[in-house]
Order: C-alpha cells, then structure tokens, then sequence
C-alpha cells in the first residue's frame, strides 16, 4: 500500500516532506515495538475496545459502499467489510471463544497466503523468487504463531497484528526517508526505472477541478487501457470455472486455453501492446511448464503498431479503462527504453505486466499533478481513506507475487483510475443519494394527501 501511495504523491511531495516521514516512520516503528510487547503480557495496557469499535465503522462504510465498486473491486470490498465487521464483532464478544476463533481467522489468513505466495513463487520461478518465497515461510510461521496459544491464550490477537502493521511500515517508512533528499526517480517505480522528468506546472494547471462523477467522456483526452478478457476472446464458447476464467485463463469446448490480452493507448499516439512473436502452445500439457518464468520460456515477442490494427486482425476489445489524469512525458521516457527489448514471457514480461508498468509510469504524482501547491497532508490523508487505495493494493501484491493477467489488469486499471481521477467519497455520495431519495419520497406522500382532499 505505502508502494502506491509514493507512486500516486510523487518525487516532489516526497522530498519536501522526508523529515515527516522519518519521524512518522520512528513513532510507527516504536509504537509497533510498545504494542507488540503488551501484547505478551495479556495486552493489559491495549484499548483494544476502542479498535474494536474503529473498526466496525470502518467495516461497516465499506459495506456501505461495496455497491459503487466495479468487478473484481466490488467482490473485494464486500469481503473486507465482512472481515472487519465480523473481527470487530468477535473482539466485543471477547472471552476465550471470541478471542480464539479471531486468532484461527488470522492464522487462517496468514497461512493461505503463505502457502499461495511459495507455491506461485516456485511454480512461476520469476526473479528474485527466493525472496517471496521467504516471506510466504514467514507468513506460515506467523500462522503457527496465532493458531497456538501461547503466550496470552489468543487474548492478544489484535494487538499482535496491529503491532505487526506499524512495525513492518515503520521500517519502510525509515527506509525511505534516508534516500528520500538524493533519489532521482519515484521509488515505487523501480521495477521500471525511467529518465527522470522535471515536473510540468502546464500538467498541475490543465485541470480545473479534482474530482469527477465518473469517467471521462468520449470527447475527453484520456488514456485507455484496453481488455480481452479470456472469455470475450476465445474463438469457441468457454467452460464455466468461476474466478479461473476472470482472472487466470479460459478453457473452451475443445480444451485450447485462452488467457486474454491487454494494451495501451494515448491520444498522443502511444500504443504499447506486446505480444509473442510466434504463437504459444496453450495446450494443457504445455501450460504448467510455459508458467515459469525462466529464460528458457523466453521467446521473441512484437509490440503491435496500433489499436486499430490489432482489433481489426483479432476482435475489439472486451472492456476499456480510462484514465484523465496522466503524464505523457513519462509515459513516453518509459515507452522509449522498454521498447528496446521485445522479450516475450508468459509469465514474467507479459501483455498484461507490461501495460501495468507503462500505468504506473503514467500516474507518477498523479496527485501532486492535480493538486499542484495544494498538495499537503490532507491530501495524504484522503488517499490513505479511499477504499481502491486497499484493492489497488491487494491486486498488486497478487500480480507480482504470482504473474500479471489481463483480468487483474482490467481491476488494477479500475482501481487506480479512482485513485488518479478522485471521485466524491462515496459514503458522501450514498448518503447524499439516501437524503434526495427521502425528500422525493416525503414529496410524492404530500401530493398523495393533496390528491386524496381533493377527492373528498
């Protein structure tokens, strides 16, 4: 999540404000170490109620909302705002039972997304796989640690995971505040270092407003990703897998797998859709060893010239995302150096992560480029309280500990077009909506009573 919100402030932001992040990064990293060892002595200090109540509020106005969501987004709000409210409502029933089924929740938690990042980190064998698959093992430990009861018999679940949260984000935080005065480029864009671009006063301008009702329309300059979902691209009607087929791959009548596609497009005329130079064998028999993303599974690979040509040789695209907010130049920088080398692999350097880079690449201080001057900590604030914030987040984390596809694509793209064109807050919205449907309703029950006076 920190990745992201460094993408979405930007060089600028960062640099001015490296002495806050330091001290905020200090101040995580001690009140993480301070919760943690309460939290060994039956949490005695821990206002655990108070963080009780904090997060049903929360889990409720996700719940709230979920509805706004698109796709992939709306599934992932409902299950964040039933996970909250449902640990919120296991810490006030408190006791043992209440205690130890939220401590078999987090292990649970800990322990399949352990078992998920080694199994795609070995699997799919990309760089620095190691690493992940480290952190899937520690995940696991974690796991072990929750599902035993010692040493608080489960009365510390909540302030060891809190504990956890601050000191992890703290460590980062401290991490980047020491480089943060010399670095020429966002962090949060190494994965696709690019020439580093002064920032463009015309870009803060060139927007007279920060918020919008939805996307752009079709007369306004947008940049647009475009989706063939594996099923909307499939030559023969599919099977039905749930999930399978939306995020990972299509299977038609005749067993040929179809995994989709994903591109690129700026009315500046930059098109960015990479796709392997000779067809691949999606056979099933193929399949498993073509996911390792090693440099034997690498093949020459083209980058197609434009939309138009690519639609027309295949079919249109299924779904389009598209995003106001963006930055050209660095598109451009981005586009210039990773266009040099066309590499194709189905898993490590794809259509789909391709088109993720060149979005993040695009967005960089996305936030600073709308708010200009204005960009301050309540702007830092309102990212860290938008819900795509979280999906965006959990998205990513998915895609590159396993692999990008076009269906991650298409909700990554959609969570970070709210992010990039800030909509009103949608509890705001809901409630506002609730409001106008009362009055219009207390309106048709008075013309109702006029009519029925007038009938006597």
């Amino acid at each position: 999540m920190i990745r992201l919100v460094l993408l979405l402030l930007g060089v600028e932001y960062l640099r001015k404000r490296w002495r806050s992040i330091l001290v905020i990064g200090l101040l995580w990293l001690v009140a993480g170490l301070v919760v943690f060892v309460d939290a060994l002595d039956d949490a005695a200090y821990f206002p655990i109620n108070f963080f009780a109540y904090l997060f049903l509020i929360e889990g409720l106005a996700t719940l709230a909302v979920a509805w706004t969501g698109v796709g992939g987004q709306r599934i992932l709000r409902y299950v964040k705002g039933s996970a909250v409210v449902l640990a919120a409502v296991l810490i006030f029933a408190g006791h043992h039972h209440g205690n130890f089924l939220l401590s078999m929740i987090f292990g649970t938690l800990f322990l399949t997304d352990g078992l998920i990042q080694c199994i795609s980190a070995y699997m799919v064998r990309y760089r620095r796989w190691r690493v992940a698959f480290s952190w899937g093992v520690a995940e696991i430990l974690l796991a072990i640690f929750f599902y035993q009861p010692y040493p608080t018999h489960y009365v510390g679940t909540l302030p060891y995971c809190l504990g956890l949260f601050l000191i992890f984000g703290g460590a980062n935080m401290i991490a980047l505040a020491m480089r943060v005065r010399r670095m020429s480029g966002n962090p949060a864009l190494a994965e696709s270092a690019h020439p580093a671009v002064q920032p463009d006063d015309a870009l803060a301008a060139a927007f007279g407003q920060v918020e919008w009702d939805g996307p752009p329309a079709d007369h306004e300059q947008a940049l647009t990703v475009h989706v063939w979902t594996p099923t909307g691209s499939a030559k023969s009607p599919t099977q039905n897998y749930p999930i399978v087929d939306r995020y990972i791959a299509a299977v038609d009548i005749n067993g040929v797998i179809s995994t989709g596609h994903a591109a690129l497009e700026t009315p500046e005329g930059i098109y960015i859709s990479l796709y392997p130079g000779v067809e691949i064998d999606h056979s099933p028999d193929e399949f498993g060893r073509l996911l390792r993303a090693t440099r034997e599974n690498d093949v020459p690979g083209i980058f197609q010239p434009d939309y138009a040509t690519e639609s027309k040789a295949w079919c249109p695209s299924t779904v389009q995302v598209r995003i106001r907010n963006y930055d050209p130049r660095r598109l451009q920088s981005f586009w210039l150096r990773y266009r040099s080398d066309t590499t194709y692999n189905l898993t490590h350097r794809n259509c789909s992560s391709t088109v993720a880079q060149a979005l993040e690449a695009a967005i960089d201080g996305a936030v600073g480029r709308l708010y200009g001057k204005r960009a301050g900590w309540r702007v830092f604030l309102r990212i860290l309280a938008t819900p795509e914030l979280w999906v965006a987040a959990q998205i990513r984390k998915r895609a590159v500990t396993m692999a990008w596809t076009p269906g991650l694509t298409l909700d990554y793209a959609r969570a970070i077009s709210m992010l990039a064109d800030p909509r009103p807050f949608a509890w705001w919205k809901l409630a506002r909506a609730a409001v106008n449907r009362m009055v219009h309703l207390r309106r048709e029950w008075r013309a109702q009573d006029h009519d029925a006076v007038d009938a006597r």
